[in-house]
């Protein structure tokens, strides 16, 4: 899997390390020769080890994906109320709420599957509110769903070529066309290769000649994720991707993003299960009544008083 350009920026602690005022070496005109003196100087010109480290670990990644005041009503009831949140670039983000809280109508809007009401939504600060699920997910932002939508009468393996955006093949003129034909070969070879490295990433090569009609929950839910990467995205929605998936399946799953998050993706997780999110993300947004809630890191989150008044419960 190849690795998205740009986590961050650094350029703001590094300019601020080189405009330090550090004397120079030849210059020794004006500078006091005692020791006290020179230990003072090189403790404000560099700073310790462990200051440098504070201020990386505080510089700020790329916000890929921005959500500004979104708004969704359905007649008289507005499911999504005004919700604000940033996701990080390389991180695994936690959407937590109880059941129509708006998660998933959160995750419908910014993927284009519904018109929002209002407010706006960014990709790589370019405003995407209201553009079609596919011009959506051109862009590099793909979603899987809470019910897996394979294509039935497709193999596993067809499912998956059929994902990469811009195929040559797409075009009846250059599948037809002598001296275009070849090109055209050569890439569909190119996807098949590319598609059973997939299926051997996610561990279902062994059914890639199956119907995905008849594919397990879990396998199905294999199967979508691998199709979404295969788009070659760079921000991955996940709505309730482990529900209906077994143990094993659901280790195997965790696993495989957890790898993909270390190759630089960007998930935004929606699930129910509070030990998968306070376990693997490392950042939680809690939505309640179609509303941010609080957000912050796991520990915070399960701390947050008004958290567990409004959901997780005094045992968590």
């Amino acid at each position: 899997m190849s690795e998205p350009n740009g986590t961050g920026d650094g350029t703001d602690a590094h300019d601020a390390n080189t405009a330090r005022d550090i004397p120079d070496a030849d210059d020794t005109s004006d500078a006091d020769d005692t020791p006290d003196a020179i230990d003072a100087t090189a403790e404000t010109a560099y700073p310790d080890d462990s200051q440098t480290e504070a201020n990386a670990r505080s510089t700020p990644r790329s916000l890929p994906l921005r959500v500004d005041g979104l708004v969704k009503r359905f007649g008289g009831i507005t499911a999504v109320d005004g919700a604000s949140f940033e996701v990080e670039e390389g991180s695994l983000t936690g959407l937590i709420g109880p059941n129509g809280a708006g998660k998933s109508t959160t995750f419908n809007c910014i993927t284009g599957v519904h018109q929002p009401t209002g407010g706006h939504v960014y990709f790589r600060n370019e405003e995407i509110t209201g553009m079609e699920p596919y011009q959506i997910a051109r862009k590099g932002l793909v979603r899987t769903f809470q019910i897996a939508r394979e294509l039935e009468e497709m193999t596993v393996l067809e499912n998956l070529m059929l994902a990469p955006k811009g195929q040559r093949g797409e075009s009846a003129i250059q599948s037809v066309t002598p001296g275009l034909r070849g090109a055209v070969i050569e890439e569909e070879e190119a996807i098949r290769e590319r598609a059973w490295e997939t299926l051997e990433f996610f561990e279902i090569d062994h059914v890639a000649t199956e119907y995905a009609g008849n594919l397990s929950g879990g396998q199905r839910k294999l199967l979508e994720m691998a199709r979404a990467l295969m788009t070659d995205p760079e921000v991955v929605l996940l709505d309730e991707p482990l529900a209906g998936v077994n143990p094993t399946l659901e280790e195997k799953l965790l696993e495989r993003i957890h790898q993909l998050r270390e190759e630089g993706y960007t998930f935004l997780l929606v699930e129910h299960d509070m030990d998968v999110i306070m376990n693997n993300c490392e950042h939680v947004i809690v939505m309640h009544q179609g509303s941010v809630l609080a957000e912050g890191d796991p520990e915070d989150v399960r701390r947050n008083e008004r958290v567990i008044d409004a959901y997780l419960g005094e045992d968590v």
